[in-house]
């Protein structure tokens, strides 16, 4: 079913205590299969890694097709998926297509947890730098770094990348089983079709001279 696409309003929030976020996606967890190892544990199929989930494993209480200005890019191994990571420079050039899924705060901050290769459960993240400067870095590791990139319904739209940009580190090719999440989470967002996805994802760099649309296209026909 076609979703029509939201505008995140780029202006940030008021609220610096929200209770609910947009957890604001771009890479694998675009797809609801792969957010619920996240959400309620466990090991996503073609990953190398099992999670422990959420303290609060419900799933998101919706979730919507969004764009964010800027770009994704692969780089990194991961050796959960054998292959370059989707990673976000919101100083870039272009368009990202992303999926906004409505989460608590504590829901948010143990998704962040397990991305950052920590346990969930600790103390919530505290959000005032991100909500008031749109970044906050809380180390250097690859999803260390918080972004706001405005807000929705008057909630923030926030998401975790790199702190390094687009052209500080060598890009590197995505594997298969990464990239079945992520383009088949775009396409079920609703907003786009298969044309546009495939396109999309071929051209980012550390996809593109390795993945075709075509590819992916064939890649969406088989999608989880």
């Amino acid at each position: 079913m076609t979703k029509a696409l939201r505008s995140i309003d780029p202006a940030l929030p008021r609220d610096r205590r929200p209770e609910l976020v947009w957890y604001t996606s771009y890479g694998s967890n675009t797809h609801l299969g792969r957010l619920s190892a996240y959400l309620q544990g466990g090991c996503p199929p073609g990953a190398g890694r099992s999670y422990p989930g959420c303290r609060n494993p419900a799933p998101p209480a919706r979730s919507l097709p969004v764009e964010l200005t800027g770009a994704m890019y692969f780089a990194t191994r991961s050796p959960v998926w054998r292959g370059g990571r989707a990673f976000y420079d919101p100083g870039a050039d272009g368009r990202v297509l992303a999926r906004a899924h409505l989460v608590t705060v504590e829901q948010f901050t143990d998704i962040a947890a397990q991305e950052m290769y920590r346990e969930p459960g600790g103390a919530a993240l505290d959000l005032t730098e991100v909500l008031t400067r749109g970044r906050a870095v809380l180390g250097d590791g690859r999803y260390e770094t918080l972004v706001c990139a405005g807000q929705l319904d008057g909630l923030p739209a926030l998401t975790f990348t790199a702190p390094w940009g687009l052209h500080d580190v060598p890009w590197l090719a995505p594997s298969l089983p990464y990239l079945r999440f992520l383009t088949a989470g775009l396409l079920c967002a609703g907003a786009w079709d298969v044309p546009a996805v495939a396109g999309y994802v071929a051209a980012c760099p550390g996809a593109e001279g390795h993945w075709s649309a075509a590819q992916l296209t064939a890649l969406l026909g088989a999608r989880p």
